[in-house]
């Protein structure tokens, strides 16, 4: 159900920027206020993205009214923080929709709206997308200007300072909003997060006020940075040091939430040339005490009623996958002072804070930063250690040459826990995990599980563990089929299957399902209706030839299903096994399609491609028509 604009009478004045602009500057504050309080209204309503959002209200104000989006480019990093930049670009009433299928994308989307320049949904694009969008203004010539907001979180990627490199040395036109909240969905971690954060505990406004534009104190001089003499005597470094060595020029640190302070620095700023930086101090979860006090928490929230300044207690349902890694990692750490965990800032996300809290010492978090944390981890591996890297499935792309060149090749034992593999639901096609399976699979010396259920998870991170080979095991977001793992811990025999359902004999065409992970309980009740045999492969690679072999031998017709993308997948690997073996026999593969997944949840997913027992189901039947 849409809000009615009419309780909002100066952002109902404001749908769009161009309409924004027709507004005296001093209804901006009045605007922000407005905006805020829409915003939190929308979100507790429909669940979704929120403490970023609320931090950057007065921002997404300030840029719209001085820049003329969208012939202007505004590209935001990751999007966690476009809420507000939807509201105010002609989208308020349809923010009931957003991450629900058919409905608004979670993230700046090119195709939903001119406004939304680039689409994003990972870290640390935003600075090399706008230098490209920099050089065709150039050739354009028409003073079209370009703008990228960036977190102090997604400045920690390489990316982003491959891109400030190239920037800074090129030189054309363009401002980089550095947006410092001190967070990214977890508290941030590293050396320059520390250059960035001041390394402060007193409130950062304060700092600000008293002429404090310095991020960092106590701090041991950075030479290679600091190119004034007085720099040097000092032993300390300004903020702004590193991004002026590297090209840019640095203005900052402004208070980010000083509405008419942000819109009098960048209406300065459009008159310079060249690159930019802006420095914008805010903070997340910003007018809502709850977020303020607890962003983690409010970074995504489901439905809530604000009044409650609390997010609503979760109804007790199945351990989630992330849940039961989480325990496995604690369990095996109990077993294995070596092994060490690694994650590229998904903490939270990845269900490892009881371990970083019950083994500090065997715990990294790199910040977002996955190239290096997977050859960190082929490191800790090369020297004697037992490294589990805990990545999202889309997030893990972003490593593939490190997967290749620092581990595989040379046949080190990273095991990596692959979260968010399949169909993930709300955050749309940069989340969704399709790929993994088939850009897994043609890496040599890699091992590949997918398990069906719970307690197949907890002993297949075993096995991985035990190998000391390069292995993944591959889970979905979310709970799987309510099963209690096993405390125990076994190593399961590489490569081999499982029937789960046998067919008894008739007269029809008889099919056997070859399931690879978390849609077996589908499989289970379209086979059971269909009288089909059921097979769980647990492995992708080393596939279980045998049983492959002797499935065709034994029906008329295979079916393979898997979470994931049809081309190069499990089912590929299945083809590739019969003919191998010279074996011709009729194949479906069920999976995804060759196409993005947009935004909706998983069941809807599942059924939108024919993967749940229904779609599973009609095709059986088809099959045996």
């Amino acid at each position: 159900m849409s809000l009615d604009l009419q309780h909002y009478p100066t952002l109902a004045l404001a749908q769009t920027p161009e309409k924004l602009r027709q507004l005296p500057q001093e209804k901006l504050r009045l605007l922000a206020d407005e905006l805020r309080e829409y915003l939190l209204n929308s979100v507790s309503q429909t669940s979704g993205h929120f403490a970023s959002g609320l931090g950057t209200v007065e921002l997404t104000v300030a840029l719209h009214y001085i820049y003329h989006t969208p012939f202007d480019r505004l590209i935001w990093d990751v999007g966690h923080q476009a809420y507000p930049h939807k509201i105010l670009t002609g989208r308020a009433e349809q923010m009931s929709t957003i991450r629900q299928k058919d409905g608004l994308h979670p993230f700046p989307w090119p195709p939903e709206s001119d406004y939304d320049t680039f689409a994003v949904g990972h870290s640390s694009t935003s600075i090399s997308a706008a230098l490209g969008m920099a050089v065709a203004a150039e050739k354009e010539g028409q003073n079209r200007k370009v703008v990228a907001v960036i977190g102090d979180g997604a400045m920690t990627a390489g990316m982003a300072f491959e891109a400030l490199n190239h920037a800074g040395d090129i030189k054309k036109d363009m401002v980089v909003v550095l947006n410092d909240n001190e967070m990214s969905i977890s508290e941030n971690v590293g050396a320059l997060n520390s250059h960035l954060a001041r390394l402060l505990t007193g409130n950062l406004f304060n700092s600000i006020r008293d002429g404090g534009k310095k991020l960092l104190s106590n701090v041991p001089p950075i030479k290679e940075f600091a190119s004034r003499a007085e720099e040097h005597i000092k032993g300390m470094v300004v903020p702004g040091t590193i991004f002026e060595e590297l090209g840019f020029n640095y203005i900052g640190p402004i208070d980010g939430h000083d509405v008419n302070g942000v819109v009098d620095t960048l209406r300065n700023m459009r008159k310079f040339e060249g690159p930019q930086l802006l420095h914008v101090v805010t903070k997340k979860g910003k007018g809502y005490p709850s977020a303020e006090k607890d962003p983690i928490k409010f970074h995504a929230v489901p439905k809530f009623n604000p009044a409650d300044n609390a997010l609503p207690k979760s109804k007790p349902s199945s351990p989630t996958f992330s849940t039961i890694f989480g325990q496995w990692l604690c369990d095996m750490a109990a077993q294995d002072p070596k092994l060490m965990a690694v994650t590229p800032a998904m903490r939270e996300g990845s269900g490892m804070v009881a371990f970083s809290q019950q083994y500090p010492e065997q715990y990294f978090d790199v910040a977002i930063a996955e190239q290096h944390a997977v050859t960190f981890a082929a490191g800790l591996a090369r020297d004697g250690l037992n490294p589990v890297v805990a990545i999202y499935s889309t997030f893990l792309q972003r490593a593939y040459d490190q997967l290749i060149h620092d581990v595989a090749l040379q046949d080190l034992p990273v095991l990596f826990a692959i979260d968010r593999a399949g169909i993930v639901g709300a955050d749309g096609p940069t989340h969704q995990g399709a790929f993994d399976i088939a850009f897994l699979r043609c890496i040599p010396n890699m091992i590949i599980m997918t398990p069906a259920d719970e307690n197949e998870c907890r002993q297949m991170l075993y096995t991985g563990h035990k190998l000391q080979k390069p292995a993944a095991v591959r889970y979905p977001r979310g709970a799987g089929m309510g099963i209690e793992p096993e405390t125990s811990m076994t190593a399961m025999a590489l490569g081999k299957s499982r029937v789960c359902h046998q067919a008894t004999n008739d007269a029809g065409k008889k099919i056997a399902i070859l399931n690879f992970g978390t849609l077996l309980p589908y499989a289970l009740e379209a086979a059971k209706a269909a009288n089909a045999t059921v097979i769980d492969m647990r492995f992708v690679k080393p596939l279980d030839d045998e049983a492959v072999v002797q499935a065709a031998h034994a029906h008329d017709v295979l079916v393979t299903l898997e979470d994931g993308c049809i081309a190069g997948g499990a089912g590929s690997a299945v083809n590739e096994c019969l003919q191998q073996q010279g074996i011709l026999k009729p194949l479906r593969m069920l999976g995804l399609p060759d196409s993005f997944i947009l935004q909706g949840t998983q069941e809807e997913m599942y059924k939108e491609h024919g993967l749940d027992a229904a779609g599973i189901s009609a095709v059986i039947d088809s099959l045996k028509g």
